[in-house]
């Protein structure tokens, strides 16, 4: 049984190393073409951000995969001779406590090298080490509070009740929802300051936008998000009575009133389309499924891995395979994502102006140096969104020119090879 669990994740490690080695060599070529929708200088620059963030991504699929096969192999089996303590639950939380913070540590130079050089090169980041560092202890203080109480109960799950694997997908499930509800008030303000919109025409307008649309929110607020990066954004978060919209202040410093208006009925039309409650529901049904496939694992998988089938490995081996699944289930769920956000288009275009939303999706994708093209696979798995020419093309725009007054000269630094190559050839 463990051979075809390795068999199985070795299919999706190649599967995902040849994804990201084919979207390499496609941005690398599509970077010294024609440019569209920016300059050629910011159109280069966007592609080599993209290839410099994919790169990294190809290194960290092939130590997730050596990660995965050290833990099966010898990982787990090690771990739970380090941790022997008395009582079922606590030596669960133990065992889970130490398979994190190893999975942390080996996963941190990757968070580390794109925070401090890629985003720092390419102008995004904004982030101090000593930010960083408070981030991580306040992430580590609520994983290890509220982390752990999640572990015990699990385990406890586990130990007494036949279905297991059922309970414990409703236990999961509801503390996704109630995440979903506390975040905005609750969550999100430990790591950010939000503050209520001051008083005046953008407050007004967005008041009637979201009139407009039936929904009735906590609040408009500003968020501090220039403090750690430079991109664009804006949200509604929440659920029930804890709605609210968030803008970033960076939108805030780009985008125009009826841009921002624009972008907020996109989110709106979210809204009104139920598409909250379809993706909870479609994340409840890859739950389900994933917890029915868990809750059946043989234990003869385990004794081939050299470990008794307790609670903390069962928990364990579910956030080492829940990976595995979720790809199964990426392209079907980015699917019906990228289906929601043309209908979230068309209302937003609808309620701020098809122009106007046209404008700022171009600032957007220019301010967040967003390469317009991918690789068709890549679209295919992982776009929850879609492509940025697809959708101006479904607004009625013609994104085939290149921006005009602006320096439309390709860099030519050398010839492109392979993908170890960042430079173009006239």
């Amino acid at each position: 049984m463990l051979e075809t669990v390795i068999g199985l994740y070795s299919l999706y490690f190649i599967l995902r190393f040849y994804i990201s080695v084919m979207q390499i060599g496609y941005i690398n070529q599509e970077k010294c073409k024609a440019p569209v929708l920016m300059s050629a200088e910011k159109y280069f620059t966007a592609g080599s951000y993209a290839v410099a963030k994919e790169k990294l991504s190809l290194v960290e699929i092939f130590v997730d995969y050596l990660m995965f096969l050290w833990w099966v192999m010898a990982g787990f089996a090690w771990l739970s001779g380090v941790v022997q303590v008395e009582g079922i639950l606590l030596n669960a939380v133990l065992f889970l406590y130490g398979f994190m913070a190893i999975n942390y540590i080996v996963g941190l130079p990757f968070e580390l090298y794109q925070t401090f050089k890629i985003d720092e090169k390419y102008g995004f980041n904004k982030m101090t080490p000593a930010l960083f560092v408070s981030d991580t202890i306040k992430s580590a203080l609520m994983f290890f509070l509220f982390g752990g109480a999640l572990f015990a109960l699990l385990a406890w799950i586990i130990t007494n009740f036949a279905m297991w694997w059922f309970w414990g997908f409703a236990v999961i499930f509801a503390v996704a929802v109630l995440i979903n509800v506390l975040y905005p008030t609750l969550i999100a303000p430990i790591f950010n300051k939000f503050e209520p919109i001051e008083e005046g025409e953008l407050k007004e307008e967005i008041t009637k936008l979201m009139e407009q649309a039936g929904l009735k929110s906590d609040g408009i607020f500003r968020m501090d998000a220039s403090k750690r990066d430079s991109r664009l954004n804006a949200y509604f978060g929440g659920l029930g009575k804890s709605k609210r919209v968030v803008l970033f202040d960076t939108l805030l410093e780009k985008l125009n009133t009826k841009e921002l208006l624009a972008v907020l009925g996109h989110e709106l039309g979210h809204f009104s389309h139920g598409d909250i409650w379809k993706n909870i529901g479609l994340m409840g049904l890859l739950l389900f499924i994933a917890f029915y496939l868990f809750g059946h694992l043989p234990e003869s998988l385990f004794l081939e891995m050299g470990v008794m089938q307790h609670a903390g490995i069962q928990i364990a081996m579910m956030l080492v395979l829940l990976p595995l699944i979720s790809f199964i289930f990426t392209p079907f769920m980015s699917y019906v994502s990228r289906h929601n956000e043309y209908a979230a288009d068309e209302f937003g275009s609808q309620m701020g102006g098809q122009e106007n939303l046209v404008s700022a999706l171009l600032k957007l994708i220019t301010e967040n140096k967003a390469f317009p093209k991918s690789h068709p696979l890549v679209i295919f798995f992982y776009y929850t969104h879609p492509p940025v020419l697809e959708r101006l093309k479904a607004l009625g725009y013609d994104a085939t020119g290149i921006v005009a007054g602006e320096e439309n000269e390709l860099p030519k630094e050398g010839i492109f090879t392979f993908i170890g190559d960042d430079s173009c050839k006239e």
